[in-house]
């Protein structure tokens, strides 16, 4: 069973968490620089302020000990939530954690890093020291753990949200800082964002500081302005393990890229799939298929030389260059939200398809072969750059279609606005897809939609509501995303009007009279299920 870690679990109730521990909201109005660049960068939690005692807990670390969280009175406490079995957000919390204690120097000794595990599935000693392993940890923090029940107890009293859904953990990226005192200080949310990973430790570290005596310096001075991403169409040079560079972005064929950090191991058998690898490139060579790349997220990585010793021990050197993404940009670039994680790009930089092979297992060299293939086959691959974002295929469309179309990738006005819409569509069936840009399995399933509407744009009106999100960051996001319909600004207790909406994504089907035919929760893992829902409850089969 693969597990991942939803980005952000707003799509769980992350609000209704952060009432129960009776926070209030607020943002920074200071004008400092550091702050309003912070204000600005969407990838970063500032922190929400919090009051009141931190619920006391007993519980066992990776050595077997019993730990208690008043045992830590007269230091700061960082406590973080994290899955024991985790290969994307939780990663990024604990490398920000220790960023956070190096960053205070001599004071860092008077900062205990704290982690609990919030994997159900996953509750032994030998779990949660795995996990502390493979990361460099194993001195460095105490991940605790338990029974089921007494872990469920200790979340309940942080207002963590823990689920499994599809046979994967989904709970709160919960980080918090707790005074020597034993108050709640700050709350902050992990992003899934690797380029932001320092600037994250800087917070925690500054906060830290603040409640420590005599308030030691922070040894780092780094701006909270946003990090740009490298992007799938801009070329850039990444030093190769072993020496010289590689190079990525646009150039006279397709890319394949695949993502990884040496920790994977945890889970995957990372070294058996890597070497695997070497019979898709044989083929790539001898079919004309996109060759391979692999990136070892060094961002994340415990220490610079925890990749050598990695590549040392495979049975055989790797037929593919492997890059090295210190910053985090590339991975941010290219959209990684797991680990390993495919990434096929066009000639010209865009995003053609990608693969978690955390959730969804290890393809063969066969089926990966098959996947390329087909992936490079759709209009998005072959079409010729364009500034017009409406596919060829969909000219002609009747009327009321046509004019969807020609809105293709804008964010428009409000729910009132999309019930017009509508209104305009009757006699059409209507294909709803509410996302957030934050939203991790919306990012996923994103492509999915491009390609179904397309293929069924001349029958079925698609629409977009972007649900309980800013319009920056919204619109950003349908910048690198493209599709062929628009997109129109909501939160999610105003689209519950039309179907009930338990989190996103969720898909609403109207029929040609506007009614609701169907919805599905939850993000759509295939084409061919989306397409089958289209054909079912749009078109009636």
């Amino acid at each position: 069973m693969r597990r991942r870690l939803t980005a952000l679990i707003a799509c769980l109730g992350l609000l209704a968490a952060v009432l129960v521990l009776g926070a209030v909201l607020s943002r920074s109005t200071n004008s400092k620089p550091s702050q309003t660049a912070l204000a600005g960068n969407s990838v970063l939690d500032p922190g929400t302020p919090l009051s009141g005692q931190a619920a006391d807990f007993t519980l066992t670390d990776q050595f077997g000990q019993r730990v208690s969280l008043r045992s830590f009175r007269g230091r700061v406490v960082i406590l973080a939530f994290n899955d024991s079995e985790c290969t994307t957000v939780c990663p990024l919390t604990t490398t920000a954690m220790v960023d956070a204690k190096e960053m205070l120097g001599a004071a860092g000794s008077r900062v205990a890093l704290l982690g609990i595990d919030a994997n159900p599935s996953a509750t032994s000693v030998k779990d949660v020291r795995a996990y502390s392993s493979v990361h460099g940890m194993l001195h460095q923090w105490q991940f605790l753990t338990a029974s089921f029940p007494e872990l469920k107890r200790v979340w309940n009293a942080y207002g963590i949200a823990v689920q499994i859904i599809r046979g994967q953990i989904d709970h709160t990226p919960a980080l918090f800082v707790i005074s020597p005192q034993g108050k709640l200080a700050k709350l902050y949310l992990t992003q899934m964002s690797y380029a932001s990973i320092p600037q994250l430790g800087q917070l925690l570290a500054q906060e830290s500081s603040s409640l420590l005596p005599g308030h030691p310096a922070v040894r780092s001075r780094l701006s909270y302005a946003q990090i740009a991403s490298v992007s799938t169409h801009s070329s850039v040079s990444l030093p190769r393990a072993g020496g010289g560079t590689v190079r990525l972005g646009p150039g006279a064929a397709p890319h394949l890229s695949v993502f990884f950090a040496t920790w994977d191991s945890e889970v995957l058998g990372l070294s058996r799939q890597l070497e695997a690898l070497d019979r898709y490139q044989a083929r790539a060579r001898a079919h004309r298929l996109p060759s391979l790349v692999a990136v070892d997220e060094g961002s994340v990585e415990p220490s610079a030389s925890a990749l050598p010793a990695f590549l040392r021990g495979l049975a055989r050197p790797l037929s593919y260059p492997v890059a090295v993404d210190d910053s985090g940009r590339v991975a941010d670039g290219y959209e990684v939200q797991d680990e390993p994680w495919f990434v096929l790009t066009s000639a010209t930089g865009r995003i053609l398809w990608n693969y978690d092979v955390s959730t969804q297992g290890m393809l063969s060299p066969a089926a990966l072969a098959k996947d390329v293939r087909a992936a490079l086959s759709t209009p998005a691959a072959v079409s010729k750059p364009t500034t017009d974002a409406v596919p060829g295929g969909l000219s002609g469309s009747p009327a009321p279609l046509a004019a969807v179309h020609a809105q293709a990738g804008r964010l428009l006005g409000s729910e009132s606005d999309l019930a017009a819409r509508i209104a305009e569509l009757h006699g059409y069936p209507v294909v709803i897809n509410a996302w957030a840009s934050w939203c991790t399995p919306c990012q996923e399933e994103f492509p999915l939609f491009a390609s179904a509407s397309e293929r069924f744009g001349r029958q079925v009106a698609f629409l977009g509501v972007d649900t309980d999100d800013s319009a920056g960051d919204a619109t950003s996001f349908l910048a690198k995303h493209p599709v062929s319909y628009p997109s129109y600004q909501s939160t999610i207790s105003q689209i519950s009007s039309l179907a009930a909406i338990d989190g996103l994504p969720t898909t609403i089907f109207l029929d040609r009279n506007g009614k609701v035919a169907y919805v599905h929760t939850g993000q759509y893992e295939s084409q061919g299920t989306l397409n089958q829902d289209v054909e079912a409850h749009a078109l009636g089969g």
